[in-house]
């Protein structure tokens, strides 16, 4: 009965990690990835780092978990903090308001790619960073939805709207 059980669990093992493997394979085809991204009304072509947005993909539909940090779940500072280490080997850290503290204030319209985005959600006070990705779109991981695009023209992100934030080198 043993050796049944055993059996079948390495099966199981061996069809996960076959489909995980497709996944990934599917994960980083350049042409999905641009496909996506056009859909979405940015460019790959003339990112600045396209580095950036193979790893938002990567993570896109990644759940939302409060001090997560792992593809089981992330919430929007461990997002943004992953993303920079990433792509940009900078190693920030802390949550949305320190990470406000660590970089320099922009307005919206200086925003440029890989620049953190804050939102006062919560109490009146910065409770929420996403990454800017260009033409009014950004990523972050929402309490709902988990990581996802948005774009700053919808009403709920444009009533939130705090400050652009660029982390200097």
């Amino acid at each position: 009965m043993k050796i049944i059980f055993l059996g079948l669990f390495i099966l199981m093992c061996n069809t996960f990690v076959s489909a995980h493997a497709d996944y990934k394979a599917v994960a980083v085809d350049d042409s999905v990835v641009a496909q996506f991204y056009h859909a979405e009304n940015l460019e790959i072509d003339s990112a600045a780092n396209p580095e950036l947005y193979y790893k938002v993909y990567d993570w896109l539909g990644t759940r939302y978990k409060y001090a997560g940090r792992t593809k089981k779940g992330i919430d929007c500072s461990d997002f943004a903090c992953m993303i920079y280490r990433e792509v940009y080997c900078d190693t920030i850290g802390g949550n949305a308001p320190r990470l406000f503290t660590i970089s320099t204030p922009i307005k919206k319209e200086e925003l440029q790619e890989g620049d953190l985005i804050f939102f006062k959600i919560k109490n009146n006070r910065i409770s929420h960073v996403g990454v800017y990705l260009g033409n009014d779109k950004f990523a972050h991981a929402s309490l709902h939805a988990g990581v996802i695009i948005s774009d700053l023209n919808e009403t709920y992100y444009k009533k939130r709207f705090f400050s652009g934030g660029r982390i200097n080198p």
